[in-house]
């Protein structure tokens, strides 16, 4: 028997492929939607080619009336008539239009035949062809609707095959190489990058944990405020373990067709069950996660289905093995409880924000392709930026290269690293604000009245800055305090210490100009707030003793809280906690003004420098600071 040659299709369904790509139809996605295009271009030419013939046709012709034509029959000047339904044409064969071809309008004759037959005149008739009018009026419309339909259900659907992809996920896909980020590019978050390296090492080497029993985590959700780092460090998971990288937003699996949500979490996980191992991240779960029965409308909404897929996804009856699920999220409190259980996010890792040591570490790498002078001190800079994350240590780089390219330096120095950490935290510098010479004094007192509290109280942070320039929008001057360290505990002298800075602008321009101005309204609205929370939440209230009164949801890791649950304390408790606000308030004013007016001589000696210099820093800061503080 002979043998098949290699070249000799194996079976009918490889010769049937083969086929097909011979006709075009094994070709690419792109190929097969450039023949889809070329049959429309085709239709398109012939009713174009169809027009212009019609167009040149007409041309050639010359319309005549209809009794101009009787009167061309009645002489015999006409010949090889074709009459239709409508129009009636041939060639005319005497005077100045011999050899033309006419045509004109045909009327209700009923003498016409036998006038023809009369005179000799060949003639036929032809039916009407409405071939061309059929396509243009029902063919042409239906193919706009149909290409216009299709447009809207590709800008709903996302997909360039329309409604066929409104189900498919629409995650970025990175390849092994093509994530490019390692922990090396992460600082600052040692101990989530150690929580994580387990995750690396299962991917790398599953063998080293199955051989023991052991079991990885199917999820690790990353709790964390805004900017810490959560999606750069599950880059890194996927650039360190080599693995390919499925890339989501919460809000992507939200759409207004019903049950797409949930037909896009089966394709997800179908697709990296296919490409295992594999990482899939994804970012703001807490848009697809919110826990259910929050809805006050109803419970059973396309969110809640898209969540219960997802739940049986991640522990259903079928094993994904190989897949590892990470997900991000600034709001863990409001995530569906199902989502936190062992066996779908069993590990939670806080991306918390750095600190003096981890903003210099992070400084570090963000200064890697930039030029800086040798008076740049990042340990300073990092001192400087307390609760900066690492955003923010990214977008404080790039605002100092930018003022130091405006001005035409070769390299980044430590005034400008300076200046973008008070544009960042103040806004942008305006000098030429103009103020009236009144406004001005009662600025340089105010903010000379928190200076001089600041640096007469034993709790406050030094005073790093005292400026009388405008900047942002409302702020016509500023304290800047530079925390000698990281802190995470607040004791209640500290808090009243605090509480007395907030005030001594305040109590500067009562004390000097015996009235006061608005300027200090954001300063007793964080004065009320501290006071409030040392009330009704640390209890360091003696008279309301070791109790607190909020119930308040807060969220861990956003300045907002949610929806209040009601007071939950009487009428007669809710007027205590106001007056111990009040006196709490009364007494750090009392101790401010006795501070303010025996100190009233260094009070006027900053203030008279402010307006002269409109700025006060540096050595002569430190030198009057020394003099306020051996008082």
């Amino acid at each position: 028997m002979a043998q098949k040659s290699e070249k000799d299709p194996t079976s009918l369904k490889e010769w049937m492929d083969r086929v097909k790509e011979s006709m075009g139809g094994g070709g690419s996605d792109h190929q097969r939607r450039k023949m889809h295009f070329s049959f429309w271009y085709f239709l398109l030419a012939l009713l174009v080619i169809s027009w212009i013939h019609d167009v040149m046709v007409q041309q050639q012709r010359i319309q005549i009336a209809y009794s101009q034509f009787k009167e061309l029959v009645h002489q015999g000047a006409v010949k090889n008539l074709v009459i239709d339904a409508n129009r009636i044409t041939g060639e005319i064969t005497q005077g100045d239009l011999a050899n033309r071809r006419f045509a004109t309008v045909r009327v209700e004759d009923p003498d016409l035949v036998r006038l023809l037959d009369q005179h000799g005149i060949a003639y036929t008739g032809r039916l009407e062809n409405r071939i061309l009018e059929a396509i243009l009026s029902w063919l042409l419309p239906m193919a706009i609707f149909i290409l216009f339909w299709g447009f809207l259900i590709r800008r709903m659907g996302g997909g360039p095959q329309g409604v066929l992809s409104v189900g498919k996920a629409r995650m970025k896909i990175y390849a092994e190489k093509q994530v490019g980020i390692t922990f090396d590019d992460v600082a600052g978050i040692d101990e989530a990058k150690v929580e994580l390296q387990e995750i690396v090492e299962f991917l790398k080497n599953p063998e080293k944990f199955q051989r023991l029993g052991g079991k990885i985590p199917k999820g690790v959700l990353l709790v964390g405020a805004p900017g810490t780092g959560k999606t750069l460090l599950a880059k890194a998971v996927a650039g360190e373990a080599g693995v390919p990288f499925f890339s989501m937003s919460g809000s992507d699996f939200v759409e207004m067709f019903v049950g797409v949500g949930a037909a896009r979490v089966r394709d997800l996980f179908a697709q990296a069950k296919q490409n295992a191992p594999c990482i899939i991240f994804i970012d703001e779960l807490d848009a697809l996660g919110k826990a259910r029965g929050l809805n006050p409308v109803g419970g059973h909404d396309e969110r809640e289905q898209t969540l219960n897929q997802l739940l049986v996804e991640m522990d259903g009856f079928e094993a994904n093995s190989g897949v590892i699920i990470m997900a991000a999220t600034n709001r863990p409190e409001i995530l569906d409880p199902a989502l936190l259980r062992p066996g779908r996010f069993d590990r939670h890792v806080a991306v918390d924000k750095p600190d003096i040591r981890g903003r210099e570490a992070i400084l570090k790498i963000h200064t890697r392709d930039v030029q800086l002078a040798d008076d740049v001190d990042l340990q300073k800079v990092a001192a400087m930026t307390p609760g900066f994350v690492g955003a923010d240590l990214a977008n404080l780089v790039n605002e100092a290269a930018l003022l130091a390219a405006r001005r035409n330096k070769d390299e980044v120095g430590m005034a400008e690293f300076q200046e973008a950490i008070e544009r960042i935290i103040g806004g942008l510098e305006k000098k030429n604000r103009a103020m009236n010479p009144k406004e001005k004094k009662i600025v340089a007192y105010h903010e000379a009245g928190h200076a001089l509290v600041a640096m007469s109280v034993p709790n406050a942070d030094p005073v790093n800055k005292v400026s009388i320039i405008p900047r942002g929008i409302a702020a016509l001057g500023y304290t800047q305090q530079m925390p000698t360290e990281d802190r995470y505990l607040m004791t209640r002298e500290e808090l009243l210490d605090r509480l007395c800075v907030l005030l001594g602008g305040r109590v500067a321009e009562e004390l000097v100009f015996g009235d006061v101005s608005t300027g200090a309204q954001n300063d007793l609205q964080r004065a009320t707030d501290i006071a409030r929370s040392m009330v009704m939440e640390y209890g360091m209230s003696e008279i309301l003793g070791l109790m607190s009164f909020t119930r308040e949801p807060r969220s861990a890791f956003l300045d907002v809280g949610m929806t209040p649950r009601g007071r939950e304390y009487s009428e007669k408790t809710a007027q205590e906690i106001d007056a111990e606000i009040r006196r709490l308030i009364e007494e750090a004013y009392n101790r401010v003004r006795g501070i303010l007016t025996s100190k009233r001589a260094y009070l006027d000696q900053m203030a008279q420098t402010l307006l002269e210099q409109e700025v006060l820093e540096g050595e002569a800061l430190r030198e009057l600071e020394s003099q306020v503080r051996s008082t």
